[in-house]
């Protein structure tokens, strides 16, 4: 069975070790060529998208958890979300797996409040929510250089 990180969101280690296992795996003779050259361009790119990742990763999301107690301990209290909640939610040793394990718990409490403000037709909590949810995607997008095709 595959952990359960590799079902949704591989991690960097998982990530790695499968870049390392096909690099480390005889091609077959039929597999020369085109396929080969594009094999090893897809574990480069993978390896790049992992780099940027880990290049401020940790800072975007120690970013998302701040901004997402900040949300939840200002607006959860009227809207049946306690704060206190998001407060247990510690980022730990700052490292990806368990600030993403935080994160996760705080982004299902903020849904909740989605919820919740929908429901009692608060606008601009609505509003806030989703402007919140664009920042967040901003800054976890991955910019890539642009390649030549491989033939």
């Amino acid at each position: 069975m595959l952990p359960s990180s590799a079902v949704m969101t591989p991690t960097v280690p998982e990530l790695l070790n499968g870049c390392m296992l096909t690099l480390m795996t005889p091609p077959r003779a039929e597999d020369a060529g085109l396929f080969s050259a594009a094999r090893l361009r897809l574990i480069a790119l993978v390896n790049r998208l992992v780099a940027l990742e880990s290049a401020d990763g940790s800072a975007v999301r120690v970013w998302e958890n701040t901004a997402l107690r900040a949300l939840i301990a200002e607006a959860g209290p009227q809207h049946g979300v306690l704060p206190g909640a998001a407060a247990e939610t510690a980022d730990g040793d700052y490292s990806l797996a368990v600030l993403d394990a935080a994160n996760a718990r705080l982004r299902r409490l903020v849904i909740r409040l989605h919820e919740a403000a929908e429901q009692a037709g608060d606008i601009e909590l609505d509003r806030k929510i989703l402007k919140l949810y664009g920042e967040m995607a901003r800054r976890r997008e991955l910019h890539l250089v642009p390649v030549k095709p491989v033939a």
